[in-house]
């Protein structure tokens, strides 16, 4: 089969200009949005010591054991075990009931504060609530002792009040437990957390500890429903799920041990460093799986769709294959990709990338599109970080960029161009539209952030390819992939890294192309 897709097949894909994220002539630039910085929990003045930490009550594992996460990194990348001391340790243990639609869980997490301020709060976003789930918590312990607690925007934060202030370097660990209800139609963003026709999508599924940035603080707003939602920073996950017998699983990390027990597959994954961890089952599911390098790649799909599954693999191989070779091997030893009932056409989530279902037809040229370009966020937002609410071009349009890198290197220059065309054509939909690319999701309408993040913005990483030179360009790749891995970028960083790398000044390109107008 000729996989080189025609120009007119292209233009078809703009009617799924809005799927990846998850997809006027003159323009005055919107404020971002203002970060609302939620009341304080406050502490009390009395309180100074800090109390011993409690030892973790859901795993036998202690907080600063590293080697059982060691089997997930390919041998070149352990060494990223010594790099994150003051990464965050999730334990969580939760129970899927019969028809797969709700979870109880309990989680236990140890918090260092890795920021130069003290913390009065430590913060978690509960995101079933703004996507069409629903999640409750309760006993909420701060090192084992009742604390206050409280609930803004649509009960999406909720903020665990310290009673002395956490000062740089301190820890905490925090226990609670908590229920989701997951939704059973599309809903909202994309049907990210959903179970539909058989597949369980269980992301952003527990509480989570955002990010907190010098420029922002802790990340408490409530996003658009038509961009990423979580900014979080690199952290370990202990996780043991109880689901129904009969269910294929996969979820970020790998497997440490697999029992049956009254009826139900009981199952441990050890992952990290990760920036979530996310899982999806179905009895519906057949996989395939082929070894690369150190890394085993799997592919999830159902049975009736197994001729679409084997391609699914090997454009998930040969994204592998091309950005190992940009930038680093890719750190993990398992990578999946899953068909799930997701509206967007695919969506990133550490170790596993997920693919719409309704793409699975090899007549579909946007099936590979979306595959090749979620397994290229396993380079940015999973391993090197950003602010994906504030500053989203920063891991789509270089990753949209990478699209044509990967088109590039399975079809040739004739491919990289045409990938090129295409994303010419999400710009065009919009009119060529001067609007800047580094401005926070709420900045764009729906047709914006399509037409600028994944159009204008990967047209923008050649244009700087062209002007810096092609050594130099590739140098600046995988500098900036090592001077940010595990951490988070930012575009005054890519602009700095680019520099040092072309020695040139590129102010002028970023100021027609990136900066806020």
């Amino acid at each position: 089969m000729n996989r080189i897709r025609s120009f007119h097949s292209l233009l078809l894909l703009l009617v799924l200009a809005a799927l990846l994220g998850g997809c006027t002539e003159t323009y005055t630039s919107p404020p971002a949005p203002p970060r609302e910085r939620q009341a304080s929990v406050t502490p009390s003045s009395t309180a100074t010591a800090t109390p011993a930490l409690p030892a973790p009550m859901l795993s036998d594992i202690p907080w600063d054991d590293r080697s059982v996460f060691e089997p997930g990194l390919i041998p070149s990348q352990r060494n990223a075990l010594k790099e994150l001391p003051g990464a965050s340790v999730y334990h969580l243990d939760l129970t899927i009931n019969e028809d797969m639609t709700h979870v109880s869980g309990k989680l236990e997490v140890r918090y260092t504060n890795t920021e130069d301020v003290n913390l009065n709060e430590i913060v978690f976003r509960l995101f079933p609530n703004i996507l069409d789930g629903k999640m409750t918590v309760s006993d909420v312990l701060l090192n084992g002792s009742p604390t206050k607690t409280m609930q803004e925007n649509q009960d999406s934060v909720l903020m665990v009040g310290m009673p002395y202030p956490l000062q740089p370097g301190d820890q905490a660990v925090i226990s609670m437990n908590y229920q989701v209800e997951i939704p059973t139609t599309e809903g909202g963003n994309y049907a990210v957390l959903a179970t539909i026709d058989g597949v369980m999508a269980l992301a952003h599924a527990y509480p989570m500890i955002p990010a907190y940035d010098d420029e922002n603080g802790w990340y408490v707003e409530t996003p658009p429903n038509y961009g990423d939602v979580t900014y979080s920073d690199t952290a370990y996950y202990l996780v043991r799920a109880s689901l129904p017998a009969g269910q294929t699983v996969d979820a970020s990390g790998f497997e440490i041990d697999r029992k049956e027990q009254e009826g139900k597959e009981i199952i441990t994954w050890a992952a990290g460093p990760m920036r979530d961890f996310y899982l999806v089952s179905s009895a519906r599911y057949q996989v395939m799986e082929e070894k690369v390098g150190d890394t085993v790649v799997r592919a999830y799909a159902p049975g009736e769709l197994g001729a679409e599954n084997e391609l699914a693999l090997q454009y998930a191989i040969d994204a592998l294959t091309t950005f190992n070779e940009a930038y680093e091997d890719y750190p993990f030893t398992e990578l999946a990709v899953a068909g799930t009932p997701t509206t967007a056409g695919g969506v990133e989530y550490p170790g596993i990338v997920v693919v719409a279902l309704s793409l699975y037809d090899e007549e579909q040229p946007f099936f590979e599109v979306a595959t090749a370009h979620e397994v290229g966020h396993q380079w940015f937002y999973s391993v090197v970080g950003n602010d994906q609410i504030h500053h989203p071009w920063l891991d789509e349009s270089l990753t949209q960029y990478n699209t044509m890198l990967y088109f590039g290197k399975v079809y040739g220059p004739a491919g990289y161009e045409e990938e090129r065309t295409s994303q010419q054509l999400r710009w065009d939909y919009i009119d060529d539209a001067d609007i800047p690319l580094d401005l926070p999701v709420a900045a764009y309408d729906e047709a914006e952030y399509s037409g600028i993040i994944y159009g204008r913005g990967g047209v923008f990483f050649d244009e700087l390819r062209k002007q810096m030179g092609d050594d130099a360009f590739a140098k600046f790749q995988k500098d900036y992939y090592h001077t940010y891995k595990w951490g988070i970028a930012t575009t005054d960083g890519l602009k700095n890294v680019a520099e040092a790398a072309c020695n040139c000044d590129l102010t002028p390109l970023f100021e027609a192309w990136v900066y806020p107008k």
